[in-house]
């Protein structure tokens, strides 16, 4: 898969931020590519439903800025050996079998445009293959050979699947707080980002304190790009971003706007909002979106992505002065352009 093919997603992208993207991309493209080979590589199976989901998912689009972030970093600290080819695609399975398990719990039916797995061959097949994925990536993590690394992925990956319970046990909890939230998002989203950059900082550099601005810069890039996905199911629209508008309001997930909206909304306003979410119906979609317009919960949401995409740029200072550090501060922008 080329850059080109990796940036062309069903999300709403400006094209000032497609033409940006598209250089930090080229700046990694022989590394990129290798990745890319690499990922189906790993995935063959004598099993072949297991190969045949894995492809499946693999190959549905995105654009890889897990592996991207680990190519970046490990360049940017001048890492001149291959390995982190390596380390991308242990990230990129991890973070497909998340997709894959998610999918299953939520119940979806669509992702980024197309039938999710699970929707194509049913539940069991789904998990059992994200099982596989993950026990690739450690097989991988073991070829590697750098124990450091496995202990960062190895405790992140225990973190994530944490943060699919919490979220699965507030689901329709209307008294969950931001705090508790942002708990919630910093573990289940932000924190394979964190080792994407974290562990190919490990990789690369032998300063800690290098290591500890990449892990920073890669949580606080997870936590912005989570609130920019938050902002969108309620002001995106359902072709531009491959999946159903309004998706969290009808599994009962309240994100940051519902949140702010039932902190921040009148009696009468908190009262509809908690009746729209018990009902789980993507019906009650326009007056949610009006109370939460109302309540400014939209702007709300965007400026703590924007504060926390800030302190990611800042993580960077760090960092030695390259062309690798600008396509990360780049890319860092991205996550929230999309709120334009």
């Amino acid at each position: 898969m080329s850059a080109e093919t990796a940036i062309a997603t069903p999300e709403i992208i400006p094209s000032m931020s497609v033409n940006a993207l598209e250089s930090v991309y080229e700046l990694v493209a022989d590394d990129f590519a290798a990745a890319n080979q690499l990922i189906p590589h790993k995935l063959t199976s004598d099993v072949a439903l297991v190969e045949e989901i894995g492809q499946y998912i693999v190959e549905s689009g995105g654009k890889r800025l897990r592996p991207l972030m680990v190519l970046l970093t490990a360049r940017c600290c001048g890492y001149a050996e291959t390995e982190h080819v390596k380390l991308a695609a242990i990230i990129e399975f991890l973070h497909t079998a998340t997709l894959l398990h998610d999918d299953v719990v939520d119940r979806s039916v669509l992702r980024r445009g197309r039938a999710t797995a699970n929707a194509t061959w049913g539940n069991a097949p789904s998990v059992l293959v994200g099982d596989f994925l993950y026990s690739r990536a450690f097989q991988l993590m073991v070829e590697l050979g750098q124990m450091k690394i496995m202990a960062i992925l190895s405790d992140a990956t225990n973190t994530i699947a944490e943060g699919e319970v919490m979220q699965l046990a507030n689901v329709g909890n209307c008294q969950i707080t931001e705090s508790s939230y942002m708990e919630v998002i910093r573990c289940k989203t932000a924190l394979l980002f964190q080792a994407s950059t974290h562990t190919a900082g490990v990789l690369a550099s032998n300063s800690h304190s290098t290591q500890q601005s990449l892990k920073h810069f890669g949580l606080h890039f997870g936590l912005a790009y989570q609130l920019v996905d938050d902002w969108l199911d309620y002001a995106g629209e359902s072709e531009a971003m491959g999946k159903n508008v309004g998706a969290d309001l009808a599994e009962g997930k309240l994100t940051l706007p519902l949140i702010h909206a039932l902190a921040r909304g009148t009696e009468q306003q908190v009262r509809h909002l908690r009746d729209c979410i018990s009902a789980r119906s993507i019906d009650a979609l326009p007056e949610v979106l009006r109370i939460v317009r109302q309540t400014g919960a939209l702007d709300y949401t965007q400026n703590a992505a924007r504060a926390q995409c800030d302190e990611a740029v800042r993580c960077l200072d760090n960092l030695p002065d390259n062309a690798y550090r600008e396509a990360m501060d780049v890319l860092a922008r991205f996550a929230v352009a999309r709120l334009n």
